[in-house]
């Protein structure tokens, strides 16, 4: 996986060390913008070539040839068909191809799927693969809409907190049966032990106040797993920085863990990276097994004060050792999608 914070083990050390990749916008002109700052990658990226190389990287890490089903996330636009297929064929993929493009769960929604067809023995393996590059059109639609930090920087859970900061960001990853990769000897980084989804249905851009259905998403990937919400050591929340999201969240995270959600630790990776949009969820997921491995935990940048009514156990300053065995990473989205995977350490 790739972002402005680094690629693979890189990013999850710029985000233990709390430093944001925010920089000023020259991809395309912001003049006349509310804000100018986005967290973009170097130089002139294109979507379909990074997203081919991150699919063969992690094909090469899991010691695959190509051939598996590929499900990709990605921007709604009219090339979504064409950039599917252009990737099916440069890595070699079968089908289903399918694009997901629900938003900022687009990518959980595809793992969540894979996970689901691998449970139900339809097939061994699939890869699911994500990618968004922060694009003029949207940019200006989302600092239209005031959904943008003006100070150029995300602050999850923060008084003061002023919105989200977009970003880019491509990852691919293999979800495979134990059985399989066990036959084959295969190299397991982590287990994808639970997943949840649900609908608010609650208004088109604002989630639900009492974080009900975010809740019921974590549930749902608890139950799965068989796994109590106290053995939950770690959560990767969606934490954009917005004042009503970042509330509902913690309103959620209250719901499902009660008291106990005083002594877990939270911080959102967002506060480095930038929101990426469809590939968010998936970037996050990898972050989240990548923490889980290190024994470390990401710190919540940005964050001024405390705000009442995000009372949470937050990583700040500096990144926190643990040795937990469960983390989960959270998304929400707009017209109310939540989703919640539950990361187990191999």
């Amino acid at each position: 996986m790739r972002c402005a914070a680094g690629a693979g083990p890189a990013a999850l050390a710029r985000a233990c060390a709390g430093s944001p990749a925010f920089e000023a916008v020259s991809r395309f002109d912001t003049s006349g913008r509310r804000t100018r700052v986005a967290a973009t990658l170097p130089g002139t990226p294109v979507l379909v070539a990074e997203l081919a190389a991150v699919i063969e990287e992690a094909q090469d890490d899991a010691g695959l040839d190509p051939g598996d089903p590929l499900l990709l996330a990605a921007h709604a636009d009219r090339t979504n068909t064409a950039t599917a297929a252009e990737l099916a064929r440069r890595t070699g993929s079968r089908p289903p191809s399918r694009t997901y493009t629900a938003a900022c769960v687009a990518s959980t929604s595809a793992v969540a799927d894979a996970a689901t067809m691998i449970a139900a023995g339809r097939v061994d393996r699939v890869v699911v693969a994500a990618g968004y590059l922060v694009d003029e059109d949207t940019f200006a639609l989302f600092d239209a809409g005031r959904a943008l930090a003006r100070d150029g920087r995300v602050r999850p859970f923060s008084a003061g907190r002023q919105g989200m900061v977009l970003g880019d960001a491509v990852a691919a990853v293999v979800l495979e049966s134990a059985t399989a990769a066990n036959r084959r000897g295969a190299p397991t980084q982590a287990r994808l032990a639970g997943w949840g989804r649900t609908g608010d249905a609650y208004h088109v851009c604002q989630p639900r106040p009492d974080g009900g259905g975010l809740a019921r998403a974590i549930d749902t990937a608890l139950r799965l797993a068989g796994v109590t919400p106290g053995e939950v050591g770690y959560v990767n929340a969606n934490g954009t920085g917005t004042v009503f999201s970042d509330c509902a969240e913690s309103a959620a995270l209250h719901r499902v863990f009660g008291a106990d959600v005083a002594r877990l630790p939270v911080s959102s990776t967002k506060s480095v990276h930038g929101h990426a949009l469809e590939a968010s969820g998936l970037l996050e997921f990898a972050l989240t097994v990548l923490a889980l491995r290190a024994g470390r935990l990401p710190v919540n940048a940005g964050f001024i004060q405390p705000d009442e009514a995000c009372q949470l156990d937050l990583v700040l300053d500096e990144a926190r050792e643990t040795d937990t065995g469960y983390a989960l990473s959270v998304n929400a989205a707009f017209g109310g999608a939540n989703t919640a995977l539950l990361v187990g350490a191999a």
